[in-house]
């Protein structure tokens, strides 16, 4: 039972039938007629001017810094969010950013922490030049943070650019019942993951209003990011859009009824399972990296995103069975 992620997710039968049928071009001169459909499908569901597809998640955080801020500018994130602590360093790399941090260990922020940090300017501190949220917040459990929260940040900071990292935004929409263009409607900027639970084999988008992606092309290609023929690629991003979306709710299923068995193996930890809302199941346990050793032997993978923080994922090539075997192997489990 392979739950460490739902990047594991493989291309359906329809993905690739579509891909091997694409009408493709060169998109490096904007003209490969798939790339631009896709872009354009996703920018309208966003409720934005255009989009943008990049061969990652990380590669549209990373333009989407660059199109934001200037170097040496600040950047206010959630301290757990993605974009902080699993992305290589790559902001300070590539844009020259530094980040101020503040509390986001539930997946939402403290907007006490978003007035300080915002007032620290007038205290001969860099002022915060864009801000960065994730939905759903992996760290905090694929958390699906709701348009009412998103509305208050973006109402704390005033005419800052907002960025959402939307990596699994489709599982937030199926969540909370809000639109992809609700939720994004507030935000400068925002990326989708095709990769992860909407299964397409490679991609993401940015979206955001049409001259800033007009720049944000030339930092996809400053970053090595420009495609050719990625028609082939973006075939099965409007399949995985079409077909994909709805069969989410399935994951969150499976991933809370494997919450509910987490929190009973393991009382210590404090888990509360209704707290698992999507398809990451993600908690602390002092002895984190030991557990997922020895489940692993088991045949139930899984994996740490922190040194006591656990994590198991569902996706598209987990059904029923396999969740009823990882809950009895759990009903068996103890450390050594």
């Amino acid at each position: 039972m392979d739950l460490r992620s739902d990047t594991l997710t493989q291309p359906t039968p329809a993905m690739r039938a579509a891909m091997a049928a694409a009408p493709v071009g060169d998109d490096g001169y904007g003209e490969d007629p798939t790339v631009n459909e896709l872009e354009a499908r996703f920018a309208a569901l966003a409720g934005k001017e255009a989009a943008l597809f990049v061969p990652s998640g990380v590669m549209g955080n990373q333009i989407a810094i660059r199109v934001l801020t200037q170097p040496g500018d600040v950047v206010l994130v959630g301290r757990h969010q993605h974009v902080v602590g699993f992305e290589m360093g790559a902001a300070a790399r590539n844009a020259g950013v530094q980040f101020a941090t503040v509390d986001d260990q539930m997946g939402e922020w403290a907007l006490d922490e978003v007035r300080e940090a915002l007032a620290a300017e007038y205290d001969h501190q860099p002022p915060v030049a864009a801000v960065f949220v994730e939905n759903t917040h992996m760290f905090a459990g694929g958390h699906p943070v709701e348009v009412s929260a998103v509305v208050a940040l973006a109402n704390e900071i005033g005419d800052r650019p907002l960025h959402l990292d939307g990596a699994r935004l489709f599982n937030a929409a199926i969540a909370t019942g809000a639109s992809v263009a609700q939720l994004s409607a507030r935000a400068t900027t925002v990326t989708v993951c095709l990769s992860k639970g909407l299964c397409a084999p490679v991609g993401s988008l940015l979206a955001g209003p049409g001259p800033m992606m007009e720049r944000a092309r030339v930092e996809r290609k400053r970053l090595g990011g420009a495609m050719r023929q990625a028609g082939v690629l973006a075939a099965a991003g409007l399949v995985a859009l079409d077909t994909m979306v709805e069969r989410l709710a399935e994951d969150h299923a499976r991933a809370r009824r494997l919450a509910e068995c987490f929190a009973v193996a393991f009382p210590d930890s404090n888990y509360d399972p209704a707290r698992c809302r999507t398809n990451v199941v993600s908690f602390d346990h002092p002895r984190a990296r030991e557990v997922v050793a020895q489940l692993s032997t088991w045949g139930v993978l899984g994996q740490t995103v922190a040194p006591r923080r656990l994590r198991y994922v569902t996706h598209a090539g987990v059904d029923d069975a396999d969740v009823e075997y990882v809950a009895d192997v759990l009903t068996r489990f103890s450390l050594s």
